[in-house]
């Protein structure tokens, strides 16, 4: 089996509540680190990657604020993640703010050219985050990460690797979206991605759901990075996070989901991103976020 690499990414500049930058801190004292060596891996923590804090930065253009500092983390995360792939581990990237997907997919997709292969995504999420710094209201880089990882703006979270885009539309796809603003929906839709709302969810079952979306993301790749936002979960039993949405993925439904990535065999790295200590319910959200770490690293029932 391959090892586990622990790479903590402690950085909130891209989110609109201060907060995630706690992220690893509550999962490392969820027991991210013993559940990892009880399923018998060899678990390697490489520690928290240095990012700024707000009061040391300069917000910059408003439509993509603290871009140039989360693109010098993001670029740190990739140089990491890919040495950790090189070597043959699996790097669990522990956030902090999505927006470090823009370093850590690239990184599994960079890995996978040099084998001459390309990678499928599984993006699980409340929302779309394929807003551009034209279309975002907000100026929130975390919801612009799949977009930049799709060829899309910001420009700046572009180029890390030599593969630009790093994922391909038709190997992408989007699972567990209730919220989208309305320019980011049409964003989607021009994509080419799949998408898996929850109403696909209620309608198809999570089993039907997990079973295509890795099939989608699995067709003629090397295997699947999954970048799991913690607010897809709903706010029942993950209310630490920042943008919490009503009618979210229940308990079971975001286990089988990661239970059926681990049977798949084609998990190559697993983002969890998003955990917001401060809104937290005596870490409840950390904890859980351990257990889906678990589950997708192939702790089952019997």
């Amino acid at each position: 089996m391959n090892p586990i690499h622990i790479i903590g990414v402690p950085l909130d500049l891209g989110a609109g509540r201060r907060g995630v930058d706690m992220g690893p801190s509550a999962m490392r004292i969820a027991g991210v680190g013993g559940v990892v060596s009880e399923l018998g891996r060899e678990l390697t923590d490489r520690g928290d990657l240095p990012a700024p804090i707000r009061e040391t930065c300069r917000p910059g253009v408003p439509s993509k604020k603290y871009i140039e500092d989360i693109a010098d983390v993001c670029r740190d995360v990739f140089d990491t993640a890919l040495a950790s792939q090189r070597d043959e581990a699996i790097p669990v990237v522990l956030g902090g703010d999505h927006s470090l997907a823009a370093g850590s997919v690239v990184a599994t997709a960079a890995c996978a050219r040099d084998e001459g292969e390309r990678i499928g995504l599984l993006w699980v999420d409340a929302h779309g985050d394929m807003n551009t710094p034209d279309t975002s209201a907000s100026g929130n880089v975390h919801g612009m990460a799949l977009s930049a990882l799709l060829g899309g703006g910001p420009a700046e979270l572009t180029g890390f690797g030599p593969t630009d885009p790093a994922v391909e539309a038709e190997n992408t796809v989007l699972v567990g979206v209730r919220n989208l603003d309305d320019a980011e929906r049409n964003q989607v839709l021009e994509s080419g991605i799949h998408v898996y709302t929850m109403k696909d969810v209620d309608q198809l079952g999570m089993a039907r759901v997990a079973e295509k979306a890795l099939e989608l993301a699995g067709n003629g790749t090397a295997g699947v990075h999954v970048s799991f936002d913690l607010d897809v979960c709903d706010p029942g039993i993950a209310p630490g996070v920042g943008t919490p949405v009503k009618g979210g993925l229940s308990y079971r439904e975001a286990h089988l989901l990661m239970e059926t990535v681990a049977d798949s065999g084609l998990l190559r790295a697993l983002d969890l991103v998003e955990l917001n200590p401060i809104l937290d319910v005596r870490n409840a959200t950390a904890e859980l976020g351990v257990e889906l770490l678990r589950s997708a690293l192939g702790h089952g029932i019997l």
